[in-house]
């Protein structure tokens, strides 16, 4: 039988389909993929299970404390027994994802013949002073001597003195049949409440973790406390503010530059490695209140109710403008010089008596002095009246409003403590002890938060870009705040604050991104809109040209073969 012959009709429809076929693979196999490759959305890999990790915030806050024995507290078969370590331990569960657990890591040991001289003198600062330069404590350790009831270096009725660094005086009567168990267990009830003041209390700790927990958890004053002080920061930026309402009448002269560098540097400077501070100041003329004070015939002065004071604020912030300039938040501190016609002022609380001070602060905001002039000591009123401000009464007043907008509340003791003044630093060891427990918690819970809430943005919204660098500060957090917890469990508390920070500074670096903005509103639907027309015209003869070639293969498969 001869072979069939085909036509060239039949030769060009045949090659026709193997072009539109090959044309077919080549999209399919090549372009297809290429296309997809070019144009998907680069997300690098990120710590996803770790994130999640974080959700539950377990914290192991550990204080390392030496419990130092004096000559004459134990007997001799105690001081033999005397335990060498021991560890007391409470949980608080706030909610069903944060929880806190105290760790109390203790050693025991005699006092050295060098602390036995120290704890010899006369006075408690001197024998302070000594026992600090016989070992340098680290930051939220705790040193506590304890002294026998004879003790003359503890004044009459004074039971605990605490110092200006980390160490503790503490006057403890122990009976001679106790055992070494019996010791340890006497001893922490007697230095528990003095370990609370020295270091953190659950109540500042909740405070730091505000944002995680509901309000019922906080007593009124301490969610008045949480809401006064700033937020951490890297940074602030502190702005004195002399505002000369009536330049007609006052020249005003105030040395700003002396008083800063003699009274608030020091305490800036112990602060140094919390944050960086910045200082600058400026006088404003002209700076009216925005309320009009009452007259009170009966004193001949002029007063400010307290319900009156948050609408001084508003006029005056308008002009102060360092807080649109600065990249940190600002402390306003302000002295107010009334006018001669409103003079004196005073600000009256809620029961109608005087503000010692004559100032008031506002949370997270600052503080307002109202310097009253006394013309009576001037003689002879010829105006301007050349003033020179007591920078000293001045300075002590903001001094104190620049701790509590920090968070460096005043410790509450019984009677029989005495807590020596922090002096010219303005700032002891053990309170910026207090100001860092407090600060690497709410440094930690707010890089959770970050953390938690940039995973669920790049987990719902799938064509956001997620570059290297971006990947690269996420891994950086998760690292530094898993450090953070680890350091804060060993009880070094300087190494858990700095890793603290960098955790906090490329949590912040990673979720502020602005590369993940670019494709934030670039959805899927825009992009099939901009490539149909694109590949539309080509892609419909292709497609048709297969469902012509695959028509005619089912029709040859169903005719006999024609022979001629």
């Amino acid at each position: 039988m001869a072979a069939p012959v085909r036509s060239f009709d039949a030769i060009e429809a045949s090659r026709g389909k193997k072009v539109a076929i090959s044309i077919a693979l080549i999209t399919a196999v090549l372009g297809l993929p290429l296309w997809w490759k070019t144009t998907e959305t680069y997300r690098a890999s990120l710590p996803y299970s770790d994130i999640r990790g974080l959700e539950t915030l377990q914290l192991h806050l550990t204080v390392p404390i030496e419990i130092i024995f004096g000559k004459a507290t134990l007997t001799a078969e105690q001081q033999r027994n005397i335990p060498s370590t021991g560890l007391k331990e409470t949980e608080t569960v706030l909610n069903a994802q944060t929880s806190i657990t105290r760790h109390y890591e203790f050693k025991y040991r005699r006092t050295s013949v060098d602390e036995e001289e120290a704890l010899g003198l006369k006075s408690l600062q001197d024998a302070n002073n000594a026992l600090q330069k016989l070992g340098e404590t680290a930051q939220g350790s705790i040193t506590i001597f304890i002294l026998p009831e004879s003790s003359v270096l503890l004044p009459k009725g004074i039971r605990v003195y605490i110092g200006k660094h980390r160490i503790a005086l503490v006057r403890c009567a122990l009976s001679p049949s106790l055992g070494s168990e019996d010791i340890a267990n006497t001893v922490y009830k007697k230095v528990e409440h003095v370990i609370q003041t020295m270091s953190f209390t659950d109540e500042a700790v909740t405070a730091a973790l505000s944002d995680r927990i509901p309000i019922g958890k906080f007593s009124k004053e301490d969610f008045e406390n949480s809401r006064r002080a700033f937020k951490s920061s890297a940074g602030y930026e502190i702005t004195f503010s002399l505002l000369n309402p009536d330049p007609k009448s006052h020249d005003l002269n105030w040395n700003i530059s002396s008083a800063s560098d003699q009274y608030i540097q020091p305490f800036l400077d112990k602060l140094q490695n919390v944050a960086n501070f910045s200082m600058d100041s400026q006088t404003l003329y002209y700076a009216m209140l925005g309320v009009t004070p009452r007259f009170e015939k009966s004193t001949s002065s002029y007063i400010l109710n307290l319900h009156n004071l948050p609408h001084v604020i508003n006029p005056v912030e308008a002009r102060l403008g360092s807080s649109a300039a600065s990249l940190y938040p600002v402390l306003n501190f302000l002295l107010y010089v009334p006018e001669y016609s409103h003079s004196p002022l005073y600000i009256q609380d809620k029961d109608g008596s005087r503000i010692p001070t004559n100032a008031f602060h506002s949370p997270r905001w600052g503080g307002i002095m109202i310097y009253n002039v006394d013309y009576g000591n001037l003689g002879e009123l010829q105006f301007p009246v050349h003033i020179d401000i007591d920078m000293v009464r001045v300075m002590e007043v903001f001094l104190t409003q620049l701790r509590l907008l920090l968070g460096i509340t005043k410790a509450t003791v019984p009677e029989d403590y005495q807590l020596e003044s922090p002096g010219n630093e303005g700032l002891t060891d053990w309170e910026l002890d207090r100001l860092l427990w407090s600060r690497v918690v709410e440094n930690i819970a707010t890089v959770t938060t970050t953390l938690t809430s940039l995973a669920q943005l790049l987990d719902q919204i799938g064509n956001i870009v997620i570059n290297d660098i971006v990947a690269s500060e996420v891994y950086h957090a998760v690292s530094s705040v898993q450090t953070a917890l680890s350091e804060l469990e060993a009880g070094r508390l300087e190494s858990a604050f700095q890793a603290s920070k960098e955790a906090i500074s490329s949590s912040e670096k990673a979720f502020f991104d602005p590369s993940l903005l670019h494709l934030l509103y670039f959805p899927d639907d825009q992009k099939f809109a901009i490539y149909i027309p694109l590949f539309l015209p080509m892609a419909v003869p292709i497609f048709l040209s297969l469902i012509k070639i695959a028509k005619e293969y089912k029709q040859s498969k169903k005719e006999p073969l024609k022979t001629e």
